[in-house]
Formats: C-alpha cells, structure tokens, sequence
C-alpha cells in the first residue's frame, strides 16, 4: 500500500473509514507475524501502518464528533 496524505484520509466516508481501519488492522497484524519469523523486508512500514492507522482512526472521531 503507498503511503496516504490526511487529506485524502478525510474526504473518505465512515464506511470507508472503518473497511481501511481493518485493513490496516490486519497488515499491522501481518507485519508483526513476519518480525516475530524474521521474514520482514521493510521494517519502516511497521511505522507507517501505525500512523495511518492513528490518522484513520483521529477521522473516524472527528466525523463522529461533527
């Protein structure tokens, strides 16, 4: 996945919100099981998940809060 700006992030309907949520969910999960056997490539991508996944989820909250 390419790295995503937070204006982008922003224009996304709830909908979307949660299914890219989940999906970053289930990459993080993916990244960290192939850390743990030593199979990761790109060690940078841990934390690039884990921003988008703040980003998505500070959307989520300020949708919900307008």
């Amino acid at each position: 996945m390419a790295k995503t700006k937070a204006k982008d992030i922003n224009e996304l309907s709830n909908d979307e919100l949660s299914t890219r949520l989940r999906d970053l969910k289930q990459e993080a999960l993916n990244l960290r099981l192939q850390k743990a056997t030593g199979q990761l490539e790109n060690p940078a991508r841990i934390l690039q998940v884990r921003r988008e996944t703040a980003q998505v989820l500070t959307a989520i909250t300020a949708k919900s809060l307008a």
